[in-house]
Protein backbone atom coordinates (compact mmCIF):
# COMPACT_ATOMS: atom_id res chain seq x y z
CA UNK A 1 0.00 0.00 0.00
CA UNK A 2 1.00 3.60 -0.52
CA UNK A 3 0.57 6.34 2.06
CA UNK A 4 -3.02 7.16 1.17
CA UNK A 5 -2.11 10.77 0.32
CA UNK A 6 -4.57 13.23 -1.14
CA UNK A 7 -3.79 16.61 -2.67
CA UNK A 8 -4.20 18.65 0.50
CA UNK A 9 -2.18 21.68 -0.54
CA UNK A 10 0.69 20.92 1.82
CA UNK A 11 3.99 20.92 -0.05
CA UNK A 12 6.25 17.86 0.12
CA UNK A 13 10.01 17.68 -0.30
CA UNK A 14 12.13 14.60 -0.87
CA UNK A 15 15.68 14.86 0.52
CA UNK A 16 18.26 12.15 -0.25
CA UNK A 17 21.87 13.33 -0.53
CA UNK A 18 25.36 11.89 -0.37
CA UNK A 19 26.89 15.34 0.11
CA UNK A 20 25.17 16.41 3.33
CA UNK A 21 26.57 19.94 3.34
CA UNK A 22 23.84 22.19 4.75
CA UNK A 23 21.07 19.62 4.38
CA UNK A 24 20.10 19.57 8.09
CA UNK A 25 19.72 23.35 8.20
CA UNK A 26 17.82 23.25 4.91
CA UNK A 27 15.43 20.60 6.28
CA UNK A 28 14.87 22.68 9.43
CA UNK A 29 13.93 25.72 7.38
CA UNK A 30 11.62 23.71 5.13
CA UNK A 31 9.87 22.24 8.18
CA UNK A 32 9.50 25.70 9.69
CA UNK A 33 7.72 26.79 6.50
CA UNK A 34 5.25 23.91 6.74
CA UNK A 35 6.80 21.47 4.27
CA UNK A 36 6.33 17.74 4.77
CA UNK A 37 9.71 16.01 4.38
CA UNK A 38 10.36 12.57 2.94
CA UNK A 39 13.82 11.08 3.17
CA UNK A 40 15.98 7.97 2.94
CA UNK A 41 18.89 6.25 4.70
CA UNK A 42 21.63 8.43 6.11
CA UNK A 43 19.87 11.66 5.15
CA UNK A 44 16.79 10.64 7.11
CA UNK A 45 18.87 9.82 10.18
CA UNK A 46 20.75 13.13 9.98
CA UNK A 47 17.68 15.33 9.84
CA UNK A 48 15.63 13.34 12.37
CA UNK A 49 18.56 13.39 14.80
CA UNK A 50 18.51 17.17 14.41
CA UNK A 51 14.86 17.23 15.51
CA UNK A 52 13.30 17.68 12.08
CA UNK A 53 10.04 15.71 11.59
CA UNK A 54 10.37 13.50 8.53
CA UNK A 55 8.93 10.36 7.00
CA UNK A 56 10.90 7.58 5.42
CA UNK A 57 10.29 6.89 1.75
CA UNK A 58 9.48 3.28 2.67
CA UNK A 59 6.45 4.59 4.63
CA UNK A 60 5.22 6.25 1.45
CA UNK A 61 5.85 3.35 -0.94
CA UNK A 62 4.76 0.63 1.45
CA UNK A 63 7.93 -1.30 0.67
CA UNK A 64 11.16 -1.44 2.67
CA UNK A 65 14.52 -0.66 1.14
CA UNK A 66 15.59 -3.79 -0.75
CA UNK A 67 18.73 -5.42 -2.13
CA UNK A 68 21.16 -3.69 0.22
CA UNK A 69 19.65 -0.30 -0.61
CA UNK A 70 19.74 -0.77 -4.40
CA UNK A 71 15.94 -0.35 -4.53
CA UNK A 72 14.19 2.23 -2.37
CA UNK A 73 12.79 5.12 -4.47
CA UNK A 74 11.99 3.30 -7.73
CA UNK A 75 8.23 3.22 -7.15
CA UNK A 76 5.13 4.93 -8.62
CA UNK A 77 4.37 6.53 -5.26
CA UNK A 78 7.61 8.48 -5.68
CA UNK A 79 7.91 8.99 -9.43
CA UNK A 80 4.20 9.57 -9.87
CA UNK A 81 4.35 12.32 -7.27
CA UNK A 82 7.32 13.90 -9.05
CA UNK A 83 6.25 13.51 -12.68
CA UNK A 84 2.57 14.48 -12.46
CA UNK A 85 1.78 17.74 -14.21
CA UNK A 86 -0.05 20.12 -11.91
CA UNK A 87 -3.28 19.84 -13.92
CA UNK A 88 -6.60 18.21 -13.13
CA UNK A 89 -6.20 15.05 -15.23
CA UNK A 90 -2.87 14.07 -13.68
CA UNK A 91 -3.86 15.07 -10.15
CA UNK A 92 -7.02 13.03 -10.43
CA UNK A 93 -4.96 9.96 -11.37
CA UNK A 94 -2.72 10.52 -8.34
CA UNK A 95 -5.81 10.70 -6.11
CA UNK A 96 -7.16 7.53 -7.68
CA UNK A 97 -4.00 5.70 -6.60
CA UNK A 98 -3.57 7.49 -3.25
CA UNK A 99 -0.34 9.21 -4.35
CA UNK A 100 0.64 12.67 -3.17
CA UNK A 101 2.61 15.19 -5.20
CA UNK A 102 6.28 15.84 -4.46
CA UNK A 103 7.12 19.49 -5.03
CA UNK A 104 10.85 19.56 -4.28
CA UNK A 105 13.53 16.97 -4.99
CA UNK A 106 16.88 17.55 -3.29
CA UNK A 107 19.25 14.81 -4.42
CA UNK A 108 22.94 14.43 -5.14
CA UNK A 109 24.55 11.20 -6.11
CA UNK A 110 26.67 8.42 -4.66
CA UNK A 111 30.36 9.44 -4.58
CA UNK A 112 31.33 7.45 -7.67
CA UNK A 113 34.23 9.68 -8.79
CA UNK A 114 35.60 9.96 -5.28
CA UNK A 115 35.48 6.17 -4.92
CA UNK A 116 37.43 5.74 -8.16
CA UNK A 117 39.91 8.43 -7.18
CA UNK A 118 40.88 6.68 -3.93
CA UNK A 119 41.64 3.47 -5.82
CA UNK A 120 38.72 1.37 -4.59
CA UNK A 121 38.25 -2.17 -5.88
CA UNK A 122 36.02 -2.73 -8.91
CA UNK A 123 33.09 -4.20 -6.92
CA UNK A 124 33.04 -1.22 -4.56
CA UNK A 125 33.14 1.19 -7.46
CA UNK A 126 30.17 -0.56 -9.08
CA UNK A 127 28.16 -0.32 -5.84
CA UNK A 128 28.72 3.45 -5.95
CA UNK A 129 26.85 3.77 -9.23
CA UNK A 130 23.64 5.55 -8.24
CA UNK A 131 20.42 4.38 -9.94
CA UNK A 132 17.51 5.86 -8.03
CA UNK A 133 19.15 9.25 -7.59
CA UNK A 134 19.59 10.05 -11.31
CA UNK A 135 16.06 8.79 -11.99
CA UNK A 136 14.57 11.18 -9.42
CA UNK A 137 16.73 14.10 -10.58
CA UNK A 138 15.78 13.59 -14.22
CA UNK A 139 12.11 13.18 -13.36
CA UNK A 140 12.08 16.37 -11.34
CA UNK A 141 14.03 18.28 -13.97
CA UNK A 142 11.58 17.16 -16.67
CA UNK A 143 8.70 18.43 -14.55
CA UNK A 144 10.51 21.57 -13.35
CA UNK A 145 7.43 23.72 -13.94
CA UNK A 146 5.92 22.04 -10.88
CA UNK A 147 8.94 20.59 -9.06
CA UNK A 148 12.05 22.31 -7.77
CA UNK A 149 15.12 20.16 -8.38
CA UNK A 150 18.24 20.78 -6.29
CA UNK A 151 21.60 19.07 -6.82
CA UNK A 152 23.85 21.75 -5.32
CA UNK A 153 23.77 23.02 -1.70
CA UNK A 154 24.50 26.49 -3.07
CA UNK A 155 20.92 26.57 -4.39
CA UNK A 156 19.15 25.70 -1.13
CA UNK A 157 18.50 29.34 -0.28
CA UNK A 158 16.72 29.88 -3.59
CA UNK A 159 14.25 27.10 -2.78
CA UNK A 160 13.26 28.87 0.46
CA UNK A 161 11.86 31.88 -1.37
CA UNK A 162 8.09 32.33 -1.42
CA UNK A 163 8.09 32.16 -5.20
CA UNK A 164 10.71 30.76 -7.57
CA UNK A 165 10.57 32.18 -11.08
CA UNK A 166 10.12 29.99 -14.13
CA UNK A 167 13.56 31.14 -15.32
CA UNK A 168 15.19 29.95 -12.10
CA UNK A 169 13.29 26.67 -12.28
CA UNK A 170 14.56 26.10 -15.79
CA UNK A 171 18.12 27.01 -14.77
CA UNK A 172 17.97 24.50 -11.91
CA UNK A 173 16.66 21.84 -14.31
CA UNK A 174 19.52 22.45 -16.72
CA UNK A 175 21.98 22.24 -13.84
CA UNK A 176 20.39 18.95 -12.78
CA UNK A 177 20.73 17.39 -16.22
CA UNK A 178 24.33 18.56 -16.38
CA UNK A 179 24.91 16.92 -12.99
CA UNK A 180 23.57 13.55 -14.19
CA UNK A 181 25.29 13.75 -17.59
CA UNK A 182 28.67 14.38 -15.94
CA UNK A 183 28.01 11.48 -13.58
CA UNK A 184 27.16 9.17 -16.48
CA UNK A 185 30.25 10.32 -18.37
CA UNK A 186 32.46 9.42 -15.40
CA UNK A 187 30.91 5.97 -15.19
CA UNK A 188 31.30 5.43 -18.93
CA UNK A 189 34.93 6.47 -18.82
CA UNK A 190 35.65 4.16 -15.90
CA UNK A 191 34.01 1.16 -17.49
CA UNK A 192 35.84 1.80 -20.76
CA UNK A 193 39.11 1.88 -18.86
CA UNK A 194 39.64 5.56 -19.69
CA UNK A 195 38.73 7.50 -16.55
CA UNK A 196 39.87 11.12 -16.60
CA UNK A 197 42.35 10.46 -13.79
CA UNK A 198 44.51 8.03 -15.77
CA UNK A 199 43.32 6.75 -19.15
CA UNK A 200 44.81 3.44 -20.19
CA UNK A 201 43.51 3.61 -23.74
CA UNK A 202 41.65 5.88 -26.13
CA UNK A 203 38.04 4.64 -26.04
CA UNK A 204 35.68 4.31 -28.97
CA UNK A 205 33.59 7.11 -27.49
CA UNK A 206 35.12 9.96 -25.51
CA UNK A 207 33.03 12.35 -23.44
CA UNK A 208 34.59 15.62 -22.34
CA UNK A 209 32.97 16.89 -19.17
CA UNK A 210 33.58 20.65 -19.35
CA UNK A 211 32.34 23.30 -16.93
CA UNK A 212 33.04 26.99 -17.39
CA UNK A 213 35.63 28.02 -14.81
CA UNK A 214 36.35 31.59 -15.89
CA UNK A 215 35.05 34.19 -18.29
CA UNK A 216 37.42 36.28 -20.36
CA UNK A 217 36.72 39.41 -22.36
CA UNK A 218 37.39 37.62 -25.65
CA UNK A 219 39.45 34.83 -27.19
CA UNK A 220 42.72 35.12 -29.08
CA UNK A 221 41.37 38.23 -30.84
CA UNK A 222 38.70 40.79 -29.86
CA UNK A 223 36.23 39.48 -32.46
CA UNK A 224 36.32 35.94 -30.96
CA UNK A 225 34.20 35.10 -27.89
CA UNK A 226 36.20 33.06 -25.36
CA UNK A 227 35.94 31.31 -21.99
CA UNK A 228 37.99 28.95 -19.83
CA UNK A 229 36.60 25.52 -18.96
CA UNK A 230 37.44 22.90 -16.35
CA UNK A 231 37.65 19.25 -17.35
CA UNK A 232 35.70 17.16 -14.84
CA UNK A 233 36.80 17.79 -11.27
CA UNK A 234 40.43 18.50 -12.20
CA UNK A 235 42.41 21.36 -10.69
CA UNK A 236 45.03 23.07 -12.80
CA UNK A 237 48.04 25.12 -11.66
CA UNK A 238 46.96 28.11 -13.76
CA UNK A 239 43.24 27.41 -13.92
CA UNK A 240 43.03 27.48 -10.12
CA UNK A 241 45.92 29.83 -9.40
CA UNK A 242 45.54 32.48 -6.73
CA UNK A 243 45.65 35.90 -8.39
CA UNK A 244 47.47 38.22 -5.99
CA UNK A 245 47.35 41.40 -8.07
CA UNK A 246 46.96 42.77 -11.56
CA UNK A 247 44.33 42.84 -14.28
CA UNK A 248 41.96 39.93 -14.99
CA UNK A 249 43.51 37.08 -16.95
CA UNK A 250 42.92 36.98 -20.70
CA UNK A 251 42.47 33.96 -22.97
CA UNK A 252 46.07 34.23 -24.20
CA UNK A 253 47.36 34.75 -20.64
CA UNK A 254 45.91 31.39 -19.60
CA UNK A 255 47.47 29.60 -22.57
CA UNK A 256 50.91 31.17 -22.19
CA UNK A 257 51.02 30.82 -18.40
CA UNK A 258 50.14 27.15 -18.68
CA UNK A 259 52.92 26.60 -21.24
CA UNK A 260 55.45 28.48 -19.08
CA UNK A 261 54.52 26.65 -15.88
CA UNK A 262 54.63 23.23 -17.59
CA UNK A 263 58.21 23.73 -18.79
CA UNK A 264 59.23 25.37 -15.51
CA UNK A 265 58.02 22.39 -13.48
CA UNK A 266 59.59 19.83 -15.80
CA UNK A 267 62.96 21.55 -15.55
CA UNK A 268 62.65 21.99 -11.79
CA UNK A 269 62.07 18.25 -11.35
CA UNK A 270 64.81 17.36 -13.82
CA UNK A 271 67.44 19.66 -12.31
CA UNK A 272 66.57 19.18 -8.63
CA UNK A 273 69.79 17.28 -7.89
CA UNK A 274 72.09 19.95 -9.40
CA UNK A 275 73.22 22.37 -6.63
CA UNK A 276 73.47 25.51 -8.78
CA UNK A 277 70.10 24.87 -10.44
CA UNK A 278 67.81 25.57 -7.47
CA UNK A 279 65.72 28.07 -9.45
CA UNK A 280 64.23 27.89 -12.95
CA UNK A 281 62.87 30.84 -14.92
CA UNK A 282 60.88 30.36 -18.11
CA UNK A 283 59.74 33.24 -20.29
CA UNK A 284 57.10 32.43 -22.90
CA UNK A 285 55.76 34.42 -25.84
CA UNK A 286 52.88 33.11 -27.97
CA UNK A 287 53.14 29.67 -26.31
CA UNK A 288 56.85 29.32 -27.24
CA UNK A 289 59.74 29.61 -24.77
CA UNK A 290 61.82 32.70 -25.56
CA UNK A 291 64.18 32.72 -22.57
CA UNK A 292 64.88 29.87 -20.16
CA UNK A 293 67.50 29.78 -17.43
CA UNK A 294 68.76 27.80 -14.45
CA UNK A 295 70.40 29.57 -11.50
CA UNK A 296 70.99 29.38 -7.73
CA UNK A 297 68.11 31.81 -7.03
CA UNK A 298 65.09 33.40 -8.72
CA UNK A 299 66.66 36.84 -9.21
CA UNK A 300 69.62 35.47 -11.15
CA UNK A 301 67.44 33.01 -13.07
CA UNK A 302 65.17 35.87 -14.14
CA UNK A 303 68.07 38.06 -15.22
CA UNK A 304 69.58 35.25 -17.28
CA UNK A 305 66.25 34.36 -18.91
CA UNK A 306 65.54 38.03 -19.68
CA UNK A 307 68.97 38.58 -21.19
CA UNK A 308 68.60 35.46 -23.34
CA UNK A 309 66.24 37.43 -25.61
CA UNK A 310 65.44 40.92 -24.36
CA UNK A 311 63.26 41.70 -27.39
CA UNK A 312 60.97 38.65 -27.19
CA UNK A 313 60.54 38.72 -23.42
CA UNK A 314 58.81 42.13 -23.71
CA UNK A 315 55.12 41.50 -23.13
CA UNK A 316 55.78 37.88 -22.22
CA UNK A 317 54.69 35.52 -19.48
CA UNK A 318 57.20 34.39 -16.84
CA UNK A 319 57.14 31.32 -14.61
CA UNK A 320 59.62 30.67 -11.81
CA UNK A 321 60.09 27.53 -9.74
CA UNK A 322 60.91 29.13 -6.36
CA UNK A 323 59.45 31.92 -4.19
CA UNK A 324 59.65 35.46 -5.57
CA UNK A 325 61.32 37.78 -3.05
CA UNK A 326 61.29 41.56 -3.04
CA UNK A 327 64.80 41.55 -4.52
CA UNK A 328 63.68 39.27 -7.35
CA UNK A 329 60.58 41.37 -8.00
CA UNK A 330 62.61 44.58 -8.14
CA UNK A 331 64.92 42.98 -10.71
CA UNK A 332 61.90 42.89 -13.06
CA UNK A 333 61.72 46.68 -13.08
CA UNK A 334 62.03 48.01 -16.61
CA UNK A 335 60.58 44.95 -18.38
CA UNK A 336 56.92 44.88 -19.36
CA UNK A 337 55.39 41.50 -18.53
CA UNK A 338 51.85 40.19 -18.80
CA UNK A 339 51.93 37.43 -16.15
CA UNK A 340 54.24 36.23 -13.39
CA UNK A 341 53.46 32.81 -11.93
CA UNK A 342 55.35 31.26 -9.03
CA UNK A 343 54.86 28.76 -6.19
CA UNK A 344 54.98 31.67 -3.73
CA UNK A 345 55.38 35.45 -3.73
CA UNK A 346 56.41 37.15 -0.50
CA UNK A 347 54.08 39.87 0.87
CA UNK A 348 56.77 42.51 0.31
CA UNK A 349 57.15 41.44 -3.31
CA UNK A 350 53.37 41.46 -3.86
CA UNK A 351 53.06 44.97 -2.43
CA UNK A 352 55.93 46.27 -4.57
CA UNK A 353 54.62 44.65 -7.76
CA UNK A 354 51.07 45.92 -7.11
CA UNK A 355 52.40 49.45 -6.77
CA UNK A 356 55.05 49.49 -9.50
CA UNK A 357 53.43 47.08 -11.98
CA UNK A 358 49.67 47.38 -11.31
CA UNK A 359 48.71 45.70 -14.59
CA UNK A 360 50.99 42.67 -14.09
CA UNK A 361 48.99 39.57 -13.21
CA UNK A 362 50.78 37.97 -10.25
CA UNK A 363 49.76 34.36 -9.71
CA UNK A 364 50.53 31.66 -7.17
CA UNK A 365 50.19 28.32 -8.92
CA UNK A 366 47.71 25.78 -7.55
CA UNK A 367 48.49 22.13 -6.94
CA UNK A 368 47.39 20.09 -9.93
CA UNK A 369 44.84 17.37 -9.12
CA UNK A 370 43.11 14.80 -11.31
CA UNK A 371 44.59 16.22 -14.49
CA UNK A 372 43.82 14.24 -17.64
CA UNK A 373 46.76 12.93 -19.65
CA UNK A 374 44.82 13.50 -22.86
CA UNK A 375 45.81 16.19 -25.35
CA UNK A 376 42.71 17.25 -27.31
CA UNK A 377 42.97 19.50 -30.37
CA UNK A 378 40.11 20.76 -32.54
CA UNK A 379 39.51 19.73 -36.12
CA UNK A 380 36.71 20.92 -38.35
CA UNK A 381 33.94 18.54 -37.35
CA UNK A 382 35.88 16.73 -34.66
CA UNK A 383 38.99 16.47 -32.51
CA UNK A 384 42.41 14.89 -32.68
CA UNK A 385 43.18 13.16 -29.37
CA UNK A 386 46.43 11.74 -28.06
CA UNK A 387 48.17 11.17 -24.75
CA UNK A 388 50.31 14.11 -23.66
CA UNK A 389 54.02 14.02 -24.39
CA UNK A 390 55.29 13.66 -20.83
CA UNK A 391 58.30 11.41 -21.46
CA UNK A 392 61.09 12.62 -19.14
CA UNK A 393 64.83 12.61 -19.78
CA UNK A 394 65.31 9.70 -17.37
CA UNK A 395 63.09 7.55 -19.61
CA UNK A 396 65.53 7.92 -22.53
CA UNK A 397 68.65 5.94 -23.38
CA UNK A 398 70.86 8.61 -24.98
CA UNK A 399 73.51 7.18 -27.30
CA UNK A 400 76.70 9.00 -28.29
CA UNK A 401 77.17 8.23 -32.00
CA UNK A 402 80.30 10.29 -32.69
CA UNK A 403 83.98 9.90 -31.93
CA UNK A 404 83.94 12.89 -29.61
CA UNK A 405 82.13 12.42 -26.26
CA UNK A 406 80.21 15.34 -24.71
CA UNK A 407 81.84 16.95 -21.70
CA UNK A 408 80.11 16.93 -18.32
CA UNK A 409 78.86 20.50 -18.84
CA UNK A 410 77.68 19.67 -22.35
CA UNK A 411 75.67 16.76 -20.98
CA UNK A 412 73.96 19.12 -18.51
CA UNK A 413 73.22 21.60 -21.28
CA UNK A 414 72.01 18.94 -23.69
CA UNK A 415 69.53 17.67 -21.12
CA UNK A 416 68.37 21.23 -20.40
CA UNK A 417 68.03 22.05 -24.11
CA UNK A 418 66.09 18.83 -24.72
CA UNK A 419 63.42 19.71 -22.13
CA UNK A 420 63.15 23.20 -23.62
CA UNK A 421 62.89 22.18 -27.27
CA UNK A 422 60.18 19.66 -26.34
CA UNK A 423 57.93 22.56 -25.31
CA UNK A 424 58.63 24.66 -28.44
CA UNK A 425 56.47 24.51 -31.56
CA UNK A 426 57.86 22.46 -34.42
CA UNK A 427 60.06 22.79 -36.28
CA UNK A 428 62.18 23.80 -33.31
CA UNK A 429 65.87 24.12 -32.49
CA UNK A 430 67.33 25.33 -29.19
CA UNK A 431 70.88 26.50 -28.45
CA UNK A 432 71.92 26.50 -24.79
CA UNK A 433 75.06 27.19 -22.81
CA UNK A 434 75.71 27.00 -19.06
CA UNK A 435 72.05 26.43 -18.23
CA UNK A 436 70.67 29.30 -20.32
CA UNK A 437 69.00 29.33 -23.72
CA UNK A 438 71.06 31.52 -26.04
CA UNK A 439 69.11 30.96 -29.24
CA UNK A 440 65.68 29.56 -30.13
CA UNK A 441 64.05 28.91 -33.46
CA UNK A 442 60.46 27.65 -33.27
CA UNK A 443 57.45 27.23 -35.52
CA UNK A 444 59.47 27.12 -38.72
CA UNK A 445 58.29 25.08 -41.71
CA UNK A 446 61.89 23.97 -42.40
CA UNK A 447 64.39 22.55 -39.92
CA UNK A 448 67.25 24.51 -41.45
CA UNK A 449 65.21 27.70 -41.08
CA UNK A 450 64.60 26.90 -37.40
CA UNK A 451 68.34 26.34 -36.92
CA UNK A 452 69.22 29.54 -38.78
CA UNK A 453 66.83 31.50 -36.56
CA UNK A 454 68.33 29.98 -33.41
CA UNK A 455 71.91 30.64 -34.54
CA UNK A 456 71.10 34.22 -35.56
CA UNK A 457 69.39 34.79 -32.23
CA UNK A 458 72.45 33.47 -30.38
CA UNK A 459 75.10 35.42 -32.29
CA UNK A 460 78.47 35.17 -30.54
CA UNK A 461 76.84 33.30 -27.66
CA UNK A 462 76.69 30.22 -29.90
CA UNK A 463 80.40 29.66 -29.22
CA UNK A 464 80.61 26.60 -26.97
CA UNK A 465 76.83 26.14 -26.92
CA UNK A 466 74.95 22.89 -27.49
CA UNK A 467 72.07 22.40 -29.93
CA UNK A 468 68.91 20.32 -29.49
CA UNK A 469 66.38 19.48 -32.19
CA UNK A 470 63.00 17.92 -31.40
CA UNK A 471 63.14 15.84 -34.61
CA UNK A 472 65.84 14.11 -36.67
CA UNK A 473 68.04 15.70 -39.33
CA UNK A 474 67.21 14.67 -42.90
CA UNK A 475 70.50 16.23 -44.09
CA UNK A 476 73.79 17.39 -42.60
CA UNK A 477 73.05 21.08 -43.26
CA UNK A 478 72.13 21.84 -39.63
CA UNK A 479 75.37 20.22 -38.44
CA UNK A 480 77.48 22.39 -40.74
CA UNK A 481 75.58 25.54 -39.79
CA UNK A 482 76.03 24.73 -36.09
CA UNK A 483 79.74 24.07 -36.48
CA UNK A 484 80.29 27.41 -38.24
CA UNK A 485 78.53 29.15 -35.35
CA UNK A 486 80.75 27.45 -32.75
CA UNK A 487 78.32 24.82 -31.40
CA UNK A 488 80.20 21.91 -29.79
CA UNK A 489 77.53 19.22 -29.22
CA UNK A 490 74.20 18.26 -30.76
CA UNK A 491 71.25 16.26 -29.48
CA UNK A 492 68.59 14.84 -31.81
CA UNK A 493 66.33 11.75 -32.01
CA UNK A 494 68.15 10.04 -34.88
CA UNK A 495 66.39 7.65 -37.22
CA UNK A 496 66.79 9.45 -40.55
CA UNK A 497 67.94 7.67 -43.71
CA UNK A 498 71.01 9.88 -43.88
CA UNK A 499 72.08 9.43 -40.26
CA UNK A 500 75.49 8.03 -41.35
CA UNK A 501 76.15 11.19 -43.39
CA UNK A 502 75.07 13.41 -40.48
CA UNK A 503 77.30 11.54 -38.01
CA UNK A 504 80.20 11.65 -40.48
CA UNK A 505 79.82 15.44 -40.75
CA UNK A 506 80.00 15.72 -36.95
CA UNK A 507 83.18 13.61 -36.88
CA UNK A 508 84.68 15.68 -39.67
CA UNK A 509 83.93 18.94 -37.81
CA UNK A 510 84.82 17.70 -34.30
CA UNK A 511 81.30 17.85 -32.80
CA UNK A 512 79.67 15.45 -30.39
CA UNK A 513 76.28 14.04 -31.38
CA UNK A 514 73.82 12.20 -29.18
CA UNK A 515 70.78 10.26 -30.38
CA UNK A 516 67.83 10.08 -27.96
CA UNK A 517 65.70 7.63 -29.93
CA UNK A 518 62.65 9.75 -29.08
CA UNK A 519 61.27 12.66 -31.04
CA UNK A 520 59.06 15.44 -29.67
CA UNK A 521 57.05 17.05 -32.45
CA UNK A 522 54.76 19.78 -31.13
CA UNK A 523 52.50 21.16 -33.82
Amino acid sequence: MTDGAKQTGRRRALLSVSDKTGVTEFAQQLAARGWEILSTGGTYRSIVDAGVPARQVSDVTGFPEMLDGRVKTLHPAIHGGILARREQAHLAQLDEHDIGTIDLVCVNLYPFRETVARGAAFDEVIENIDIGGPAMIRSAAKNHAGVLVLVDPADYALALQDEVSSADRQRLAAKAYRHTSEYDAAITAYLEGAADELPTALPERLTLNLTRAAQVRYGENPHQPGAIYRLGEARGPVLDAQVLSGKPMSFNNYADADAAWTLCQELAAQEAAVPDHAAVCVAVKHANPCGVALAPDVKVAWERARDADTLSVFGGVVAVSAPVTLEAAQAMRGTFLEVLIAPEVTPEAVAWLAEKKPDLRVLVAAQAQGVSVLDVRPLTGGFAVQERDTRPWDDLCPEVVTERQPTEQEWLDLRFAWATVKQARSNAVVLARAGVTVGLGAGAVSRIWAAERAVANAGERAQGAVLASEAFFPFDDVVRLAARAGVSAILQPGGAKRDPEVVAACNELGLSMVFTGSRHFRH
